[in-house]
């Protein structure tokens, strides 16, 4: 479903602030593969989404989707069939707007009807919007007309994996998207988001902070430092690892311990 080959990216290139963010990163994801990955701040994980998402274009290299190379494809073609969440709860909404209206334009956005205008979604949509909120159990099937911006954090995210999966996307990008939320509602948009992509077959890529799910979740997990993904371990050979196995294995690819407090202590 996804290729990434050699794909390399710098940022300020030839200045004192010269980033080399990606280098010649390779990456293949078969159709229905759930992947989560796990690195130190810097070690280009976001960026890596940015890359697959055309946020820029990289400086070298190839991405693949689903056969299709769009790699010198603009951002907002890719976001008919890419879907992505951020950690932050307010990005990937129009706060202004209501409930019903941020899923209608996420459905026109990624549907495949031509000349379909926002103001005409039919009732047998908003009655299919209303049908996916209540799998939520948030209660936001009776508040469609309210504005976005008056949700929670918790109830703002799960709008926005919805939104991003309203029309199955080829691969769902998922950034740390519940980091940023209490212990109790990240479990809960957790436990959603791993319904909707093993309902859905959606082939998945989910960065975390957190070892112990880097091991649970899917069926794969990578690591990353310096822009390479220097762990790929998945089905047989993942069952059974521990932490402090994951932790071994990091030191044996890199030649040094991983030292991100954040990750440590999660």
């Amino acid at each position: 479903m996804l290729q990434l080959i050699d794909v390399s990216k710098t940022f300020n290139p030839g200045t004192v602030n010269e980033k080399k963010a990606l280098s010649h990163l390779n990456l293949e994801l078969q159709d229905g593969d759930f992947a989560t990955i796990i690195g130190s701040n810097g070690a280009g994980k976001s960026t890596m989404f940015n890359a697959i998402c055309g946020t820029f274009f990289a400086d070298e290299g190839a991405v693949i989707l689903d056969g299709t190379d769009i790699t010198y494809e603009k951002e907002y073609k890719r976001s008919k069939y890419i879907g992505h969440l951020f950690q932050d709860p307010m990005k990937g909404t129009a706060p202004n707007m209501s409930i019903e209206e941020n899923l209608a334009l996420a459905y026109l956005r990624a549907s495949a009807v031509k000349g379909k205008f926002f103001s005409r979604i039919s009732q047998k949509e908003k009655q299919m919007f209303r049908e996916k909120l209540a799998l939520l159990d948030m209660g936001l099937e009776d508040r469609m007309k309210n504005p976005v911006g008056l949700l929670s954090g918790g109830q703002r995210q799960a709008l926005t994996l919805l939104m991003a999966t309203v029309v199955t996307p080829k691969i769902l990008l998922l950034d740390e998207h519940t980091a940023a939320l209490d212990p109790a509602t990240a479990e809960k948009v957790l436990n959603l988001t791993k319904r909707i992509v093993a309902e859905n077959k959606i082939t998945c890529l989910m960065i975390t902070h957190n070892m112990q799910s880097a091991l649970e979740l899917g069926n794969r997990t990578l690591m990353m430092n310096s822009g390479e993904i220097v762990l790929d371990i998945k089905d047989e050979e993942r069952k059974g690892l521990t932490v402090a196995d994951l932790l071994e294995k990091f030191k044996e690819g890199v030649g040094a311990q991983l030292d991100n407090d954040r990750i440590l202590l999660s």
